[in-house]
């Protein structure tokens, strides 16, 4: 596991906010695949369930993009 998770608060917003920052660090970069849900379980110690449920915010948000039997990738942002 990377970082300790504070179980005072909702575990799949850290892990949402966990990759939110690797994207806008570069670690991620543009079209770069995300870890699956398998990965972030596995990283982070979460169940699947909670893995998913971060995956989808980020995607919600627009900062992944999901293709189906591939995984998910970093989104495009449109510049500001």
């Amino acid at each position: 596991m990377i970082a300790e998770l504070d179980r005072t608060r909702p575990v799949w917003r850290q892990v949402a906010a966990a990759i939110a920052t690797r994207i806008a660090d570069g670690t991620y970069p543009v079209g770069a695949r995300v870890p699956s849900v398998v990965e972030l379980s596995t990283e982070f110690g979460i169940a699947a369930s909670t893995a998913q449920k971060a995956l989808a915010h980020l995607k919600t948000e627009g900062l992944i993009r999901a293709e189906v039997g591939l995984g998910s990738f970093v989104a495009e942002r449109p510049e500001a």
